[in-house]
């Protein structure tokens, strides 16, 4: 798996990180007075909610998980990796990504049981290669990172990249792991990609449009491993369970498995989703993915919507088919974006975990609220899904979600708590954006949104 490029439910004008389907991978504003940018702000206590999931869900998805790539093709065995995990850091790692790091592996060894270490010697089970975000798309280009089985280093798997050696379909035990991460993004891009990619190269290669609380889905909603994904990997290295096994074998064992890891499973009905149609996954990688003319993706986003439509489908998918809808009617018609943002409100307010889904399309409704100057609404808006940000450990929605507050303070005349909020913002916006100038162009952006400030209207 690799954390995908294309701008999926994401902040007003920001984009969100395809590669190879089988290859497992994920100008400067002055601020006024405000001077210099406070310190970065990151998150230090993991807060993941226990799955709400019955156990019939949970053991088809670990089986379609396990047992299939992204591109749809099946793999014969399972595998996952049969002794202690070691993981070691190659090139030139930012500041940030050695305690993202050690938080990470920290939660695995306590959430998922596994036994997994940071080792300083060269080689290990997993290596994270740091390499300029250039030197990534220059190999993948839609790819923010991505992970390689049987390789080490760059160098490595670029002489093997043609071969079955770097193909998924050939491992049956894993002992080698390449990590090839973003060395220059923003910090949280760069902890979302040590969160995705590690628990793809530990556990699950595929993903699923149907798994709403779970990293292991494209739409990219959720960027830190969840309960439900630490759940996934308990379940995959539980001691029941042994590289080589074929489907049907692993399926025997799961029932057990489940009873013991999650035995509120059996008192929950199973929901039973149904499978997402390859060509709904398609059209919305058209029409949110780079390389695409405006035409083009906004043809594909009525194709998915037609295509949840026709389904039947009332959970988030439907939701994230109207919200896509908003996102490319945003640039050619203000109030039919809207309209679709309102709808993908309602859908994500009547299907369960989805309270994330719900804070993206608050934004961006808080957005119009406040260029029709109606402060309170805005505000309104927002408040419910401060925690939600903060408790989903997602600095660029919680800085978007207060910089919104903050214009809507100002709008109503609360100047003082607008710049206490913004100041707030900031130092999460740094964790979430990056650099200084990132930072100030998403202030900037979010600034012009107010009317009394010669705003030109969302989006």
């Amino acid at each position: 798996m690799r954390r995908l490029l294309f701008p999926v439910l994401m902040w007003l004008a920001s984009c969100m990180p395809v590669a190879s389907p089988e290859t497992a991978s994920r100008a400067a504003a002055s601020l006024g007075d405000l001077g210099p940018l406070p310190a970065m702000k990151s998150f230090a206590q993991a807060q993941p909610a226990p799955p709400v999931i019955s156990n019939a869900d949970l053991s088809r998805d670990v089986l379609d998980l396990a047992f299939a790539l992204e591109s749809g093709r099946a793999l014969e065995q399972f595998s996952r990796f049969e002794t202690p995990v070691t993981v070691t850091v190659q090139g030139k790692a930012p500041p940030s990504m050695g305690p993202d790091l050690d938080r990470l592996l920290q939660r695995l060894r306590r959430e998922a049981g596994i036994d997994i270490s940071r080792v300083s010697a060269a080689e290990a089970n997993i290596t994270l290669v740091a390499v300029p975000r250039d030197e990534i798309r220059r190999h993948l280009p839609q790819a923010a990172c991505f992970v390689v089985p049987n390789v080490s280093s760059l160098q490595e798997y670029l002489s093997a990249r043609k071969s079955r050696r770097v193909s998924w379909t050939s491992v049956t035990r894993r002992e080698r792991v390449a990590i090839f991460l973003p060395a220059d993004a923003a910090p949280q891009e760069l902890r979302d990609c040590l969160h995705e990619e590690i628990a793809q190269a530990l556990g699950p290669l595929n993903d699923l449009y149907r798994l709403g609380d779970s990293v292991f889905n494209d739409d990219n909603v959720h960027t830190v491993l969840t309960g439900y994904d630490m759940t996934v990997l308990r379940v995959f290295y539980d001691r029941t369970l042994r590289s080589g096994m074929r489907r049907d074998e692993v399926a025997a064992r799961l029932p057990a498995i489940l009873a013991r890891i999650n035995p509120e499973g059996s008192l929950h009905q199973a929901r039973r989703l149904p499978a997402t149609p390859r060509d709904w996954s398609a059209a919305v990688q058209t029409a949110l993915g780079p390389g695409t003319d405006y035409d083009a993706r906004l043809k594909a986003a009525s194709t998915a919507l037609g295509i949840a439509e026709r389904e039947g489908w009332h959970d988030h998918r439907l939701g994230f088919s109207h919200y896509a809808m908003g996102r490319l009617l945003q640039g050619s018609d203000a109030e039919a974006a809207r309209r679709a943002f309102l709808r993908a409100r309602d859908t994500f307010e009547h299907a369960p975990d989805t309270a994330l889904h719900q804070a993206y399309v608050a934004a961006q409704l808080a957005a119009y609220e406040i260029h029709a100057n109606r402060p309170e609404a805005a505000l309104a808006l927002t408040a419910p899904h401060l925690d939600t940000a903060m408790r989903h450990e997602n600095a660029a929605l919680l800085s978007t979600l207060l910089l919104l507050r903050s214009e809507a303070l100002d709008l109503a005349g609360r100047a003082s708590e607008s710049r206490l909020v913004k100041l707030d913002s900031l130092g999460w916006a740094r964790y979430g954006f990056g650099p200084d100038w990132a930072v100030r162009a998403k202030a900037r952006e979010i600034g012009s949104l107010n009317p009394l400030k010669g705003g030109r209207g969302a989006g």
